[in-house]
């Protein structure tokens, strides 16, 4: 038997099955086969069609069934991953009354500020964790605003991954994961935050009911299955957002465990159980996927814009081949490529530099003694450095860091970038073999109460490395001092 899990991105959908009984990957596809696109009205906006993702996701389960030859009725679960923040609205009926207003979206910056200094710090940081934001919330106030006609016709608002559910079974429900994206969870009575809907004049009715993450959340329903190719009667039992459900796909599920992305941006997620905080703008708090009232495990995410976009900017503009040729002449240059710093900001404002945009940099650049590998080197390091750089906020945030999780098919690949890190934080990095849908395919299987078996299956099929702290860490200390000094006296002179 076989479960299938997706992940609903922003430039394509993913989809995985996986055998039940072992845990292991049979198959792996993406659709469109490029990229898929955003529709942006106005500068700054992002927005996209809902029905493409379903669509997409019909078309990447029949290419899954017909690559494998096997036969849909030993599909016997549904697991859900999607961008989160995204903002989807549907009529009585559930056909979608606008464009999905999609995570990176900034239209609602300004309500989200404003209501975070009307309603203050210390209510938002004890029930909420976050500020409002350009969360969920705060782009449903937009629509309220700005297209009434809209607004009087919605009958639910939905998180992306709660509309992919919906076509599939016809029922309209979300989870405290998903509303804590959007601000719209309060963690303080647990319950939704129908008093922010309060303040922004938005109808309370409009939240759908709350299933929980691991749950059976409704089955295929006869459209559905002539869409998709799934029998009817197919059980969705699984549902989170992507940064959730990658530490899950990674076994990050305890307090003190990270989980770690270095894509065109970066991302550190830490998870921990106390609902403390002093962090509430460079640092965003969501439900875990074992987010309970008696368990309340929350991750504290730190996002890089500027991290892997860095080194592909290197890629295309040098003669490199590969990333892989990168990383070979980049391991021959000793640390702290002999002086040479790059400030790896270069992909807009950075939350955790005070939303300054301070842009990409190389400092210190010395024609007669660097090289290309010199450059590459310092590149890698620079991102590295941002990592720590942020990490620092974590800590100092009542959060322990004590392991890291990264996937296998990005900077983390890099044996300069993970071994800088591994030595600055004296903790060990795990590398493994992972994504998204494959992780939501296997959380289809199990229970709350059943997560360890979920950990020894990712364990069992998944892992490839470590890197270690290096036990001589000296020449790493010396040059990030150096580094975080020079990006401080930018951020001084701002």
């Amino acid at each position: 038997m076989y479960n299938i899990g997706y992940d609903i991105g922003s430039s394509s959908v993913k989809a995985a099955i996986i055998d039940v009984k072992t845990g292991k990957q049979i198959a792996v596809t993406h659709e469109p086969e490029g990229e898929m696109g955003m529709i942006t009205p106005e500068i700054s906006w992002a927005e996209q069609d809902p029905e493409l993702w379903w669509k997409l996701v019909c078309k990447a389960t029949q290419k899954l069934l017909k690559h494998t030859g096997i036969d849909s009725k030993k599909i016997i679960g549904i697991g859900i991953a999607y961008q989160m923040h995204g903002l989807v609205v549907v009529d009585k009926t559930g056909i979608p009354l606008r464009n999905a207003i999609i995570w990176c979206d900034s239209r609602a910056v300004d309500i989200g500020n404003d209501a975070f200094k009307a309603l203050g710090t210390k209510k938002c940081k004890e029930h909420l964790l976050n500020s409002p934001a350009n969360f969920t919330a705060s782009k449903l106030k937009w629509v309220c605003e700005n297209e009434p006609e809209v607004y009087a016709k919605i009958y639910k608002y939905m998180l992306p991954g709660d509309y992919i559910a919906f076509k599939f079974s016809g029922d309209i429900t979300t989870t405290i994961n998903g509303l804590s994206e959007g601000t719209l969870w309060d963690y303080k009575t647990h319950k939704p935050a129908d008093w922010l809907l309060d303040f922004y004049n938005i109808d309370v009715s409009l939240t759908p009911d709350l299933v929980e993450n691991f749950s059976f959340q409704g089955k295929v329903n006869q459209q559905a299955a002539l869409d998709s190719g799934l029998p009817i009667g197919t059980p969705i039992m699984y549902r989170a957002g992507d940064q959730p459900n990658n530490a899950l796909s990674l076994n990050v599920m305890k307090p003190g465990e990270v989980a770690a992305t270095g894509g065109t941006s970066g991302v550190v997620y830490a998870l921990t159980d106390n609902m403390g905080t002093n962090e509430l703008e460079r640092i965003n708090h969501f439900a875990h996927v074992n987010y309970t009232k008696s368990t309340p495990i929350v991750g504290k995410l730190l996002c890089i814009n500027g991290a892997g976009i860095q080194y592909r900017w290197m890629k295309n503009n040098t003669a490199a081949k590969t990333y892989n040729d990168m990383n070979q002449l980049a391991v021959k240059v000793p640390v702290g490529s002999n002086g040479l710093s790059v400030m790896p900001f270069g992909n807009g404002a950075e939350r955790m530099l005070g939303n300054k945009n301070i842009g990409a940099r190389m400092l210190n650049l010395n024609l007669n003694k660097h090289s290309q590998g010199t450059v590459y080197r310092a590149t890698l390091e620079g991102i590295a450095f941002s990592f720590i750089y942020g990490m620092k906020f974590i800590k100092n945030d009542n959060t322990v860091l004590q392991l890291i999780r990264a996937g296998n098919d990005n900077l983390f690949r890099s044996e300069v970038f993970s071994n800088t890190i591994a030595s600055l934080i004296g903790q060990e990095i795990e590398i493994y073999n992972t994504t998204g849908a494959i992780g939501a395919a296997r959380a289809a299987s199990f229970k709350q109460n059943e997560l360890n078996a979920l950990g020894a299956s990712i364990s069992n099929n998944d892992y490839v490395r470590s890197y270690t702290p290096k036990k001589d860490n000296n020449a790493y200390i010396e040059a990030y001092a150096k580094w975080e000094q020079e990006l401080e006296i930018i951020l001084n002179n701002q």
